[in-house]
C-alpha cells in the first residue's frame, strides 16, 4: 500500500519518498528490484541496462519483475544527436508501457516530446532541472513533477542550492524531489522539512550489497569525502561530477580548443555531446559491469560525506521510512 497523503508516493505508488537515481553505468537490475522491493522506487537507465547489462531491453525489465513485483520508474535522456537513439528511446518507452512502467523522469532536453505520450497511457513524467527558467519551460510541457538538481549532486549537477531551487520553484504547484548531497536517513528527513515531497539519491545506492559497482569504486566512496569531488567536462560534454583520481587528473576537467568551440556551437554541441558519450563507453571493455569500466573514473556526489559502508539497498530505504515515522 502505497502513502497517499505524499504526492510523490501518490504519482508513483511506492511507501516511501525515495528515488533511487537512474545512474549510467551502474543501475543494474538487482539494485533497481531491491530499492523498489523495500518501498522507494528503482529507476531503470535504458543504456546502462541495454550496453552495459547486456539486455535486450524487455527482458532487462522482465529480469526486474522477476525480483521485485512492485513499482519501477524509467530514465529518458532526450538530447542526443543521433536518429537512432531517438528511435530506440522511442521503442524503450513503448516497451517500458507495454511491461507496466508508469512512472518516468526525463532530463537533458525539452520533455514534449514524450509527456502527450506517457500521459494518454496512464503515466507520470518527472522532469530533471536545475533552475527556474528549465522548470518553466518543463510546466509548459505538461510535466507531474519536478527532479531538482542541487550543486552537491553526482552525474549533471546543478549549480544553486537545495534551499535556493526550493524558494525558485516552489510556487509551480507540482511535486519537488531534492537530488544531490543526500545519503542519510537525517538528509533525508531534512530534505522533507524543507518542503520537497521527496528525495532521490544515487551516491549511496552505489556502496550497497546489491548494486554491481566494481568493489573499489564501493571502497572509494566510503574512503573519500566531499572534498575528493570535482567536475569534469571530459566525459559526456557537460559538467560531470566524480571522486578526483589520478585518472581524472589525466583526462582534465575543461574542454580545450577545438572541443570547447564545438560544445558552444548550437550546430555541433549535440554531436560533440555524443561523441564525448561515445568516447566514454569505449572505456568499457568487453563484459565489464557496473563501475569498474572506467578504471578509475567514479562519478560521485558530495553526499560521499555521509557514505561511511556498504549495505543492503534495502536498509537505504527501510532507515529513511523509519525516521519519516519517527524524526526524533
Amino acid at each position: 500500500m502505497n502513502n497517499p497523503t505524499n504526492p510523490l508516493c501518490r504519482d508513483a505508488g511506492i511507501d516511501v519518498p525515495l528515488i533511487c537515481g537512474p545512474m549510467f553505468p551502474c543501475s543494474n537490475p538487482e539494485l533497481v528490484a531491491a530499492v523498489s522491493e523495500a518501498g522507494g522506487l528503482g529507476m531503470v537507465q535504458p543504456m546502462t541496462l541495454t550496453s552495459v547489462h547486456g539486455f535486450e531491453f524487455r527482458a532487462g525489465l522482465r529480469r526486474i519483475r522477476e525480483l521485485t513485483a512492485k513499482p519501477i520508474g524509467m530514465n529518458i535522456l532526450l538530447e542526443h544527436g543521433f536518429r537512432r537513439y531517438q528511435e530506440r528511446m522511442g521503442e524503450w518507452i513503448d516497451i517500458a508501457l507495454d511491461e507496466g512502467v508508469r512512472f518516468f523522469v526525463t532530463a537533458l532536453g525539452h520533455p514534449r516530446l514524450v509527456t502527450d505520450r506517457i500521459h494518454a497511457a496512464g503515466g507520470v513524467v518527472y522532469h530533471d532541472v536545475v533552475g527556474r527558467g528549465f522548470a518553466v519551460k518543463a510546466m509548459e510541457a505538461d510535466v507531474d513533477g519536478l527532479i531538482c538538481v542541487n550543486n552537491r549532486a553526482g552525474g549533471h549537477a546543478g549549480r544553486r542550492t537545495p534551499e535556493r531551487l526550493l524558494e525558485e520553484m516552489s510556487d509551480l504547484g507540482v511535486p519537488l524531489v531534492c537530488a544531490g548531497g543526500l545519503a542519510t536517513p537525517e538528509d533525508f528527513r531534512g530534505a522533507l522539512d524543507l518542503g520537497y515531497a521527496g528525495v532521490q539519491m544515487g551516491t549511496r545506492f552505489i556502496a550497497t550489497d546489491e548494486c554491481d559497482a566494481h568493489p573499489a569504486y564501493k571502497a572509494a566512496l566510503v574512503s573519500h569525502g566531499a572534498d575528493d569531488v570535482v567536475l569534469t567536462e571530459k566525459l559526456t560534454g557537460v559538467p560531470v561530477s566524480v571522486l578526483r583520481t589520478p585518472s581524472i587528473d589525466r583526462l582534465g576537467l575543461k574542454a580545450t580548443g577545438l572541443e570547447r568551440w564545438l560544445l558552444n556551437n548550437p550546430r555541433t554541441k549535440k554531436w560533440m555531446r555524443t561523441w564525448y558519450l561515445g568516447r566514454s563507453m569505449r572505456r568499457l571493455p568487453s563484459g565489464a559491469k557496473g563501475g569498474s569500466p572506467y578504471k578509475h573514473i567514479w562519478q560521485a556526489g558530495k553526499s560521499v560525506e555521509g557514505v561511511r559502508s556498504v549495505v543492503p539497498a534495502g536498509e537505504v530505504v527501510r532507515s529513511c521510512a523509519r525516521i519519516m515515522e519517527d524524526p526524533s
